[in-house]
């Protein structure tokens, strides 16, 4: 299947519900109210009285779509829109801007906001298993980018939003956007994201001093005085992705709020654990945000929480 536009599930409408139930549902149609997965007692209602893709569980009695459960719930955009944007959102390495968006799949600027957070929320990852391991190098810095609402320009980076973000070389990234980049703020989040086989690089921040004790090792490269690289000592991996980062938000998104920032941190995330280099091809990487979908909500009346 291509990706390009001419691809069936951009212009037909059945097209497109099916290629989302072989994504949703590999092995049959499940019941989103109550787990049913025995195919003899789930009956398709779809046809000349019911609407296309209507199920019915006769376990629990109820009704259900495809689109249940998921960010497309109760949405009136076809579904061709959705995944011409879940197409274009995953497969732009920079990402891409809602006007932008709007204006190419005709829809209104307010409905493809709200379209790109609810993919977005689907890019964020659930609880994952800690990075690294015997053998293995992870890399940690933060950067900055952005202002807070609640406080004006000055020297240094206090009014800005503050991002760690943790590499392993050859493999994924994870972010967060934390209140601080003091150890009391950061060294929780590594220990919890981090096997403690792992050999850890970072700069020559105070904050980091001490994580030889919580780690295989730790070395670091002093950035003060020059010096980016010594050996495999480095954190030129984590540095690439902030490039990538940094470009989109400034370049592309231009500006985002403090409450929508997580999902943007996401977005690269997303795209950068899931890039060719990975063998992760961009149709693979939309079928793995289709399957992302599933169990994550966002609502008109509550656009900055997610029902999880």
């Amino acid at each position: 299947m291509s990706a390009n536009l001419q691809n069936p599930i951009f212009t037909d409408e059945a097209k497109a519900r099916e290629w989302l139930e072989a994504r949703i549902w590999p092995n049959g149609p499940t019941c989103p109210h109550c787990g049913n997965i025995d195919q003899a007692s789930i009956t398709a209602m779809h046809g000349t009285v019911h609407r296309a893709g209507l199920y019915q569980c006769n376990e629990c009695r109820e009704q259900f779509t495809v689109t249940i459960g998921t960010v497309f719930e109760r949405s009136k955009i076809p579904l061709t829109k959705w995944f011409a944007a879940l197409f274009f959102l995953s497969c732009s390495k920079k990402g891409m801007s809602t006007h932008q968006m709007h204006r190419m799949l005709d829809v209104s600027y307010k409905s493809t906001w709200f379209m790109t957070h609810r993919l977005r929320e689907a890019m964020r990852a659930g609880d994952l298993a800690p990075m690294g391991g015997p053998g293995t190098i992870v890399e940690i810095d933060e950067t900055f980018i952005g202002q807070k609402e609640d406080m004006p320009k000055r020297r240094g980076f206090a009014h800005k939003h503050a991002i760690l973000s943790l590499v392993e070389r050859g493999g994924t990234v994870r972010s967060f956007h934390v209140a601080g980049t003091t150890a009391a703020h950061l060294v929780p989040i590594l220990r919890a994201n981090i096997t403690k086989e792992t050999a850890v690089m970072t700069d020559e921040a105070g904050q980091y001093a001490h994580l030889g004790k919580e780690f295989a090792s730790h070395d670091f490269v002093n950035h003060s005085a020059g010096e980016y690289g010594r050996g495999e000592v480095h954190t030129n991996t984590l540095e690439g992705f902030y490039s990538i980062f940094k470009r989109g938000m400034k370049g592309i998104y231009q500006h985002c709020s403090e409450k929508h920032l997580h999902r943007y941190v996401a977005e690269f995330d997303f795209r950068y654990s899931n890039r060719v280099a990975l063998g992760t091809n961009d149709m693979e990487r939309a079928e793995k945000l289709a399957k992302g979908i599933v169990g994550k909500r966002l609502t008109y009346r509550r656009p900055n929480e997610a029902r999880l």
